[in-house]
């Protein structure tokens, strides 16, 4: 099965919607002609059907009417609102895609017909420059085709894995998080650098770089992180007596928290 025969609805087309509308038409994998969007910003609608050549719409109907594949890119909060009034446009012969976070599939087939096949996605911001890391977790009306287009929309601006739902917690607290533990960090080694005799433009530059390449390594070499540490740390030299403040400072710990402390709040906010 081939996303190039299908037809793709978005309804939201705020950061992660229009982000995922670019990357999408950038991949080629789905063509603009074939994309059909829907928000009740006009301006953007336009900017985008300028810009990238897809069908735009300020009626949600017209969207899910044209699409064989409808991807939900709302607020939680107004997920249940949107639906209500497309309940009979939505058939079971749709695949529903919803990146809302926090929103199980269970209360979203809720506002759906009976059979209804829903895949729930948490992306992350780096979806804005075709970096994300997506959690794909299909329904269990969902067939593996159905799975594997969905995997293939994500992959187009970033990396998809299929996770179970209940490990979706998990994944909030790593992934759709962990751009905001990393920004930090840049701009921390930024300092370092500027503390050091650097203009702040380089150190940006030379900070966000690294960081950029090692993640590049991380998943290319296929290594543990740990020998691709030691590549770079030297007996007695600059990197191990970096590293030794690092440990003494409990940075381990202090990540490994910051992701268990995210997913315990999104436990509580799911309750």
């Amino acid at each position: 099965m081939s996303l190039k025969d299908k037809k793709l609805g978005i309804i939201g087309t705020g950061k992660m919607g229009s982000a995922l509308i670019k990357g999408i038409c950038d991949s080629g994998i789905i063509a603009p002609s074939n994309i059909y969007a829907s928000d009740v910003y006009e301006i953007g609608l336009e900017k985008m059907r300028v810009e990238l050549g897809i069908n735009v719409s300020t009626d949600n109907i017209v969207t899910v009417s044209n699409s064989d594949i409808l991807l939900l890119a709302v607020k939680p909060q107004i997920l249940k609102t949107v639906l209500k009034p497309l309940k009979e446009q939505i058939t079971s012969e749709k695949l529903v895609i919803s990146i809302a976070a926090g929103v199980p599939l269970q209360e979203i087939t809720k506002e759906l017909s009976p059979g209804t096949k829903v895949i729930r996605v948490m992306p992350n911001i780096a979806a804005t420059v075709s970096e994300a890391a997506s959690a794909v977790c299909p329904g269990p009306t969902v067939s593996i085709d159905d799975a594997e287009l969905a995997l293939e929309i994500f992959r187009s601006v970033g990396s998809a894995i299929i996770v179970q739902e209940k490990l979706m917690d998990a994944v909030t607290g790593l992934s759709g998080s962990g751009p905001a533990y990393i920004f930090p960090v840049i701009e921390a080694m930024a300092d370092g650098g500027v503390y050091e005799g650097l203009d702040r433009e380089s150190a940006l530059i030379l900070a966000a770089q690294t960081v950029l390449g090692a993640a590049k390594m991380a998943l290319e070499f296929h290594a543990h992180p740990g020998e691709l540490k030691d590549m770079v740390t030297s007996p007695a030299g600059t990197t191990i007596r970096g590293i030794r403040v690092l440990e003494e400072r409990g940075v381990r710990a202090a990540f490994m928290n910051a992701v268990i402390a995210s997913a315990q709040r999104s436990r509580e906010l799911g309750e």
